[in-house]
């Protein structure tokens, strides 16, 4: 029995608008479907599967590129000409970090201790840690400008303190030795002499603290509550603020860790966080949309301001005293030290810097750093920090090592800590967080376009039919006429 095209037309009509109801409901169930499915799979839980071993033990390469600055004209710089600098590396170290320690507390916050091992790359690196390269003597230069107050008699003590133990104003060592330490008779007759004065009670070396150490115990929310403070700071070491600087804001403990942020950010968020080597909080703003391993991201930057000094950026008067805009005083947190951080080749740094070194050239692509972020769950999936680490020298009266030194704040080295998600990690990321949640979305636009297309098909077999019907009572002789024909086909 044929189907006439009526009862086709209802069908197509009930089964349209139920498309285009259910359509509808996922427009508006949909985004709250994916965006409980992202708060189950960021909260810090240890339930939640994926994001919390990704928290929990970083399972993404992830490594720290040295470069060295090394003096070319030491004997000139000593005598009070520029200094001309070449840049050495890159020496690369694969990173291994790992959260232990791990509590979790009643008011939803979990705290942690997060440890850090290098190893040397050699097949990544230009050079090999044997590579000799030379640089001031932090333990000459520095302690000379941080003695430049003291009396007479005591810096002419301290410069002869210097030449029994053959410290001279430069050093030219192993890049190993620069970065792991070195022994000293100085620093050995320093620890014993005054107990705490230096950061090491061993070798001597740029990164000596740093290998198989830990960060500091952090404390943060898990987003249990509240998942927009998920990854946020509530105290470290125990403090909601430092004493490092001379304002309250300049002393906030804020942000993150710096690893992951809280999710659903828009190009309007910033992205603050908490740095201990840099003994302070920073923020990165929003620079532009892209794409990383085919995940959209956010790239965030430094802001411009990030090291401005008191006098370009007032909100950074509590880190001074300042010298020119793109150095942060650090000596505060390093013993006193006559160290600033900044931009690799003083990148948006005032150009003054530029004038007082020879053998710097600053440019986005290679010395600024960046944050590429899935917005949607604050997970970063690229990841660039790039500083420098400077030192101020100068000639001081009474100690003769620094001869005639030019007043120059001079780089020492820059390092590149970089990441990001690959392999499985990002295959299961992209699918549970990615994937799954855009079918979805677009489930609903094709349960809308497939009811349409239903009611518009029942509305053409409605009119078909109704066309049909017309042209039947219009032509009854037509009908008669066929009945006759059929009647005499039968005889």
């Amino acid at each position: 029995m044929a189907v006439s095209k009526s009862t086709l037309s209802i069908v197509f009509i009930v089964l349209g608008g139920l498309a285009v109801l259910f359509g509808t409901v996922l427009v508006f169930v949909g985004p709250i479907i994916i965006d409980d499915q992202i708060v189950k799979n960021i909260e810090i839980n240890p339930n939640s599967g994926l994001s919390y071993t990704m928290w929990k033990d970083i399972p993404v390469p992830f490594f720290m590129s040295v470069y060295f600055f090394h003096i070319v004209n030491p004997n000139e710089t000593l005598n009070g000409e520029k200094p001309m600098v070449e840049q050495r590396g890159p020496y690369v170290y694969s990173e291994n970090r790992w959260k232990d320690n791990i509590t979790f507390h009643d008011n939803h916050t979990v705290s942690y201790m997060e440890y850090r091992q290098y190893f040397f790359e050699e097949s990544m690196s230009v050079g090999n840690e044997s590579d000799v390269v030379t640089i001031p003597n932090m333990l000459v230069l520095g302690a000379s400008v941080m003695m430049e107050n003291m009396p007479l008699p005591l810096r002419k003590l301290v410069s002869s303190t210097f030449k029994s133990f053959n410290e001279g104003p430069f050093l030219t060592k192993p890049v190993g030795e620069l970065m792991w330490g070195y022994d000293s008779k100085l620093v050995d007759f320093l620890n014993n002499l005054l107990p705490g004065m230096l950061p090491t009670s061993g070798k001597f070396g740029l990164f000596a603290e740093f290998n198989n150490s830990n960060t500091g115990q952090f404390t943060v929310f898990t987003g249990r509550d509240d998942i927009r403070k998920v990854h946020m700071v509530d105290s470290w070491n125990g403090l909601k603020s430092v004493d490092y600087w001379s304002s309250e804001q300049c002393n906030m403990i804020n942000g993150t860790a710096g690893q992951m942020w809280p999710p659903f950010m828009t190009k309007e968020s910033t992205m603050p966080f908490y740095s201990p080597d840099a003994c302070r909080s920073m923020e990165l703003v929003y620079q532009r949309t892209g794409v990383s391993r085919g995940i959209p991201v956010y790239r965030f930057v430094a802001p411009k301001t990030l090291f401005s000094n008191g006098s370009d950026y007032s909100p950074n008067e509590g880190f001074c005293p300042c010298r020119q805009s793109g150095l942060l005083n650090v000596s505060t947190c390093r013993y006193n030290s006559p160290v600033f951080m900044s931009h690799p080749h003083f990148f948006e740094a005032d150009p003054v810097l530029l004038d007082t070194v020879d053998g710097l050239s600053p440019n986005e692509d290679e010395h600024g750093l960046f944050i590429d972020i899935h917005p949607e769950t604050g997970v970063p999936m690229n990841v660039s920090i790039r500083l420098q680490l400077n030192l101020l020298i100068k000639s001081v009266p009474g100690i003769t090592e620094t001869g005639d030194i030019a007043e120059v704040v001079i780089p020492l080295i820059w390092f590149e800590e970089s990441g990001y998600i690959d392999g499985p990690v990002l295959n299961t990321f992209r699918t549970n967080l990615v994937v799954l949640p855009m079918v979805l979305e677009y489930m609903q636009y094709i349960f809308i376009g497939l009811g349409l297309a239903g009611i518009l098909g029942a509305v053409v077999l409605y009119v078909s039919d109704k066309e049909s019907v017309k042209d039947t009572k219009h032509n009854p002789t037509s009908e008669r006429q066929d009945e006759k024909y059929c009647i005499n086909d039968s005889r």
